[in-house]
């Protein structure tokens, strides 16, 4: 008996019956994109494994368990074959700011406002809301001298008005600062010093994240450690006064703006190059994978990976749990095919076939089963693609030069003289199929 292969475990089969709705969130997205004056711009799926390790920290959990990297076939000199060093792409932002770097945009545009969907993945458990290959939304503004609070601000609203035109309610939005690079030392040194009685409670990885990325103990999902984290009392006390005065100014900029949000003091980001803002967008209905999003402010990142010293900020989304805190009802399929071609016998079929052709040349969606069956039989399938308006030809069509054009909606049917093949077509558009 032949193996039956299924799709490898942690990734999903996007099928024609729901395609469409990812086809109208990319859309209102790309709408709301061009409107705060972002590109796109795509990048491979794969790059340099140290890329993503010198962007995101050798001590990321990300860098640590969950990075997908790839094999070689290059051959040396002795036929050895050798491990390449390329990854899929866990995260956007480092293939970005690589592409920033290697195209050297800062030269051409004072400030570049990018934007990408696509593929990511990851090596992780998979469950519902995480998978090993999923879909973000992200948006990257990289330019000199662009650490603005305004930028901060709009970057969050941009954020936000996306879950909104897609209808999505019950979003929660939180901020916080990591300061600059001392700050954020501070802050890391504060942390370990608050946390070194508790050690021995928290679980496995966060003792090894003790030393190596304090900030994750923050994120630990495990009950224990969610208790010893939530009788931390932390402030701003490792802020500098110019880092205060920034945070203070993004949030009069999303006070302006009308957003609303929560200050978290908890809120850090587990990878490297977070600097200043950050933040992250949650939704209940998710479960305990509740994290719709998150980004922030990383202005050392272009220089860590040897471009110019410029500053930058941005955010991504996850598709996949966009759509599953997307209400159900906010979209409905459209049908793929407006008129269905319906032949009765075989010189009707030739005939057939030549009007599927004019009728998509008028860029009129249609469709026929391309064989001879019965009437019943072929309206049936009429039904099933949902077309709007069926085209029947048969004996008496052909002898007459017409075909016979029923309204699948109000189920009236008329002749039309195939001569008048260019004016149906006009009258069917002028309806807006």
């Amino acid at each position: 008996m032949l193996k039956k292969f299924l799709v490898p475990r942690g990734t999903s089969d996007i099928l024609p019956d729901e395609i469409f709705r990812w086809q109208e969130v990319e859309s209102e997205v790309r709408n709301l994109l061009r409107v705060y004056g972002y590109k796109e711009i795509r990048t491979p799926i794969f790059e340099e494994t140290d890329l993503f390790v010198r962007s995101m920290g050798q001590t990321s959990d990300v860098v640590q368990k969950q990075m997908l990297t790839l094999q070689s076939q290059k051959k040396s000199d002795a036929d050895d074959i050798e491990i390449g060093g390329l990854s899929l792409r866990p995260e956007g932002t480092a293939p970005i700011v690589r592409s920033y770097i290697q195209n050297d945009l800062d030269k051409k545009e004072s400030l570049s406002k990018l934007f990408y969907i696509g593929p990511m993945f990851r090596g992780e458990r998979p469950q519902k809301g995480r998978l090993r290959q999923f879909h973000q939304i992200g948006v990257e503004a990289i330019g000199p001298g662009t650490s603005s609070p305004y930028l901060d601000a709009e970057v969050i609203a941009l954020s936000v008005n996306i879950l909104k035109v897609l209808d999505i309610k019950h979003y929660r939005l939180k901020i916080n600062t990591l300061g600059a690079l001392q700050d954020k030392e501070n802050f890391s040194k504060f942390l370990r010093q608050k946390l070194k009685p508790n050690v021995s409670n928290l679980c496995e990885d966060c003792q090894k994240r003790f030393e190596r990325n304090v900030f994750r103990i923050l994120d630990c999902k495990n009950k224990t450690c969610k208790l010893v984290v939530d009788q931390l009392e932390l402030g701003s006390d490792y802020l500098s006064e110019e880092s205060r005065r920034y945070f203070a100014h993004v949030r009069e900029a999303l006070d302006s703006l009308n957003i609303e949000y929560e200050q978290s003091f908890k809120l850090v980001r587990g990878l490297d190059y977070y600097t200043h803002t950050v933040f992250e967008i949650s939704d209940s209905s998710l479960g305990s994978q509740d994290a719709l999003g998150a980004g922030g402010r990383y202005n050392n990142l272009v220089s860590d990976l040897g471009g110019p010293q410029v500053d930058s900020v941005g955010f991504a989304l996850g598709m996949e749990r966009i759509l599953l805190a997307m209400p159900k009802e906010t979209m409905v399929a459209k049908s793929a095919v407006n008129v269905y071609i319906i032949a009765l016998d075989e010189i009707s079929l030739k005939r057939a076939f030549q009007i599927l052709n004019i009728l998509r040349s008028h860029e009129i969606s249609s469709d026929m089963t391309y064989r001879i069956s019965s009437l019943k039989s072929q309206m049936r399938l009429a039904d099933k693609v949902g077309a709007r308006y069926v085209m029947i030809l048969g004996e008496n069509e052909i002898k007459k030069g017409v075909v016979t054009l029923k309204d699948m909606q109000t189920g009236t049917q008329r002749e039309e003289k195939v001569d008048n093949l260019s004016k149906i077509t006009q009258q069917l558009i002028e309806k807006q199929l």
